[in-house]
């Protein structure tokens, strides 16, 4: 994963302001224009679209423009690279966990009752 640092970093970074996870949790429902994403956010039009460009930059989301309307659109992709690291790092630590309950209890078997489940 090492070599995906630089496009998680953006993600993630992109992911910590809260108007911008508003926009990518409205997005899992469907496409919506610019209009109807801010339309609900207190913040001026010129504001909002830096938080679509920065979403847009990083892979997140894709925007297209039809007429005077511009929609934007959720990148699954990118989700799943992030969804991915994750369950990588929850593997990591469930296997520490596990480790730590074995210490803790002095129960050898723990981990292989665990894998047999």
């Amino acid at each position: 994963m090492a070599k995906y640092s630089e496009e998680l970093d953006a993600m993630f970074t992109a992911l910590a302001d809260p108007t911008r996870r508003t926009v990518i949790h409205r997005l899992g429902h469907g496409p919506a224009s610019i209009g109807e994403l801010a339309e609900p956010l207190s913040i001026s039009l010129p504001s909002f679209m830096k938080h679509v460009r920065t979403l847009e930059s990083c892979g997140l989301i894709r925007t297209r423009k039809s007429g005077r309307v511009r929609t934007c659109v959720l990148n699954s992709d990118r989700l799943t690279l992030l969804n991915d690291w994750l369950a990588e790092q929850r593997l990591i630590w469930e296997a520490s966990t596990d480790r730590l309950e074995q210490f803790v209890t002095g129960d050898s078997d723990t981990t292989h009752s665990r894998e047999e489940s």
